[in-house]
């Protein structure tokens, strides 16, 4: 496989030429961009021996990139049209598998074992992913729909245990959310989410420019280091996520009324205030003036 293999350049006409319409409904903006491209890549810190997920490949530009720094691509395309341009204009590239179907309705563990090369009999336990063997040669890199771009990321968080490294372009407002800190408009249930599992970081500034078409919104790419535990010692996860919730259901309420209304905890007022009052936290409280750590000693309590 050349280095200098490149693909046609993707311009209104070269969608019309193929018959390709583009879909607003699966939220389709192109990236074009050659300069944003190469430092995705890089921000990505690729090896010969990693395996990509991508999300959304569009019309190959990414992919292709991915494919010259990396063992094997395997990228998953929803719509039927840019598929067959897929496997048309990518074919040269012999590492690259792309798949036709929803993100959503994947079992990423299984697909990584049954497509990365590695024996599968060597990763028949949980622990196997996480010394290291292969998650630390498995990343997501992606252009999300934005649409539903949560939705994906708490389904790749849900893999956490087979991937190392999450590089994603998201909406502005999005990535914001997701590296927040406590006590400002942006920290919410995504923030501690994200910030609970990875060590999240703006890395790209993507202006509208960047894309075909040109969406309504600005964008950045969010790399997100999935750390091999999470950031702060939880005893019940279900119950830790639950809190945060409450928390923010109603984000202008105090915790004494959020936490004790929320029919997730069933908790009276007076179990509410007792609970905060062994936690140190004030009652009065919103959840998000709360911290990692706070919301994390707020379930353990529960928890016991």
């Amino acid at each position: 496989m050349s280095n200098e293999m490149v693909l046609p350049k993707v311009t209104k006409e070269f969608l019309k030429e193929h018959g390709i319409r583009i879909k607003k409904r699966l939220g389709q903006n192109f990236l074009i961009d050659e300069g944003i491209l190469n430092r995705i890549v890089e921000v990505a810190d690729l090896g010969k021996d990693d395996i990509v997920i991508e999300i959304g490949p569009g019309m190959g530009t990414l992919t292709k990139k991915l494919a010259q720094e990396v063992k094997k691509v395997l990228a998953i395309e929803i719509d039927e049209n840019l598929v067959k341009l897929l496997k048309e204009t990518l074919a040269p590239f012999k590492n690259i598998e792309i798949i036709h179907a929803d993100i959503l309705k994947i079992n990423l563990k299984k697909l990584v074992t049954r497509l990365s090369g590695y024996p599968v009999t060597r990763f028949k336990k949980q622990a196997d992913w996480q010394t290291g063997r292969l998650a630390d040669k498995v990343k997501v890199v992606a252009n999300l729909p934005y649409y539903i771009t949560t939705p994906i990321i708490i389904h790749l968080l849900k893999a956490r245990e087979i991937l190392s490294k999450i590089v994603i372009m998201v909406q502005k407002e999005v990535g914001r959310r997701m590296v927040a800190k406590p006590r400002t408009k942006d920290y919410g249930a995504l923030s501690l989410l994200v910030q609970y599992y990875t060590k999240p970081q703006i890395t790209i500034k993507v202006p509208r420019s960047a894309f075909l078409p040109e969406p309504e919104v600005d964008s950045c790419v969010v790399n997100l280091e999935v750390l091999e535990k999470p950031a702060v010692e939880v005893k019940d996860e279900e119950l830790f996520f639950k809190v945060v919730r409450a928390a923010f259901e109603q984000r202008r309420k105090a915790l004494k009324n959020a936490l004790s209304r929320t029919r997730d905890l069933r908790l009276s007022k007076k179990k509410v205030l007792e609970i905060l009052e062994k936690a140190d936290i004030k009652p009065l409280r919103r959840g998000e003036t709360l911290s990692l750590e706070e919301f994390a000693r707020l379930s353990n309590l529960l928890t016991k």
